[in-house]
């Protein structure tokens, strides 16, 4: 007996039930949900997207959009796609396809009104299921809802094939390896991805960064990875990405630990240095915060220990930020080789403790008799240092006093 997902929350809300009825308003029997939430449901995961498949072409669905009074939006309309947003939700709306060409990155697609047809251009039999407005769930493949339900991920008919209409399927087999399979790798699957891995030096940089991104945000994405290291697709694709030990360590201590999981920590935890880390950063075209974030990860000029003292802690949160703060006792921590809960006192402490910023101004400084220009910096530098120094204290006379100091000295 095929299950049911009606029950689900997302199924029933009155959004996912308003635009279905449009749709079927214009075509009865010609929509169903597809894909990440009818797989998310019936594996027990969280829904985020909701896609609909629809025998109505992208005009057509403009159409029932607006009878209903819904906006819509032609995001990827040359490949069938209309987003249209009901209540301030969004749900992409695409025609049922079948591939005309591939180049291994983008295909030529026709509509087709084949539930068949759109399956089989799909890349796993689990995101190849799709459920009717009842909540009736449809297996075209005729092995997606035993994978769902065995945890396995196995390209829809001839992997290969797969793989080359669009080599990003292969850093896909590996996510949603990390994130949807109970068990080792579909060894069928693994074996095309070795034969067809040159395919991906065709792909852009930025499909590959948000790719691995996802990846590495996966709980526990550790055999995923080492599958990548046994046939070379995280050396062609990620080749700065070469502390395998480290990352090994990071990864084991958040599964052992049950540790919040950061990809980009992950990242910069495979990263060796901070040259690697720009080298990255510019190859993958990555954004600037995000290649900040990975070189003030593996910056080098401040030692870190499980057995720093609160003191110490605040010190170096002020000088180098939470963030990197936090990152670099991951990488410290993974990097020793040990499961002392010190660290985790340091980056519950990174966590909470927000560094406060310095009561005093440059009109300070001048009132204290020091006159504009050059000084006025020396003198702040050296209050401040003082100021670390005392561990911040709030006592703004106290400041003060040591400002008149100050001044005096360097008068």
């Amino acid at each position: 007996m095929t299950p049911n997902i009606g029950d689900a929350a997302w199924f029933k809300a009155p959004e996912t039930r308003a635009l279905m009825a449009a749709l079927e308003n214009a075509r009865p029997g010609g929509a169903r949900f597809v894909g990440g939430c009818v797989r998310n449901t019936l594996m027990g995961r969280e829904v985020d997207d909701i896609d609909i498949a629809t025998q109505l072409t992208p005009n057509e669905t403009v159409a029932a959009a607006a009878q209903a009074g819904f906006a819509a939006h032609p995001t990827g309309v040359e490949h069938g796609t209309i987003t249209v947003v009901v209540r301030h939700r969004p749900f992409e709306v695409t025609t049922l396809r079948r591939d005309l060409a591939t180049d291994g990155r983008h295909a030529t697609v026709a509509f087709t009104q084949s539930w068949e047809e759109d399956a089989e251009r799909r890349d796993f039999r689990l995101n190849a299921l799709y459920a009717d407005p009842a909540g009736q769930v449809y297996d075209p493949t005729g092995g997606g809802l035993d994978d769902a339900r065995l945890g396995r991920v196995i390209f829809i008919g001839d992997a290969h094939a797969r793989l080359r209409e669009d080599y990003l399927r292969i850093l896909r087999f590996f996510r949603f390896t990390a994130w949807y399979a109970n068990g080792p790798l579909d060894p069928q699957g693994l074996s095309a991805c070795a034969d067809e891995v040159a395919g991906l030096d065709r792909l852009s940089t930025e499909r590959v960064w948000k790719e691995v991104k996802k990846l590495l945000a996966a709980p526990d994405p550790r055999a995923a990875y080492e599958g990548m290291e046994a046939i070379e697709v995280r050396a062609r694709a990620l080749p700065e990405m070469t502390n395998h030990a480290r990352l090994e360590g990071l990864m084991t201590l958040e599964s052992d630990l049950m540790l919040a999981v950061d990809p980009l920590t992950r990242i910069a935890a495979a990263l060796p240095n901070q040259d690697a880390a720009m080298v990255f950063a510019r190859r993958l075209k990555i954004s600037n915060e995000e290649r900040h974030r990975l070189v003030a990860a593996l910056g080098e000029e401040m030692k870190l220990t499980s057995y720093m003292s609160l003191k110490e802690m605040r010190r170096a949160i002020y000088k180098i930020g939470n963030e990197a703060f936090a990152d670099r006792v991951m990488l410290a921590w993974a990097g020793a080789g040990d499961k002392a809960q010190q660290w985790r006192a340091l980056v519950a402490h990174a966590q909470m403790w927000r560094p406060p910023k310095l009561p005093l101004s440059g009109d300070d400084i001048m009132a204290a008799g020091v006159p504009a220009g050059p000084k006025v910096g020396a003198v702040m530098r050296e209050v401040e240092a003082w100021w670390i120094d005392a561990d911040f204290p709030d006592d703004r006379l106290s400041i003060i006093e040591r400002l008149k100091a100050v001044a005096q000295g360097m008068a």
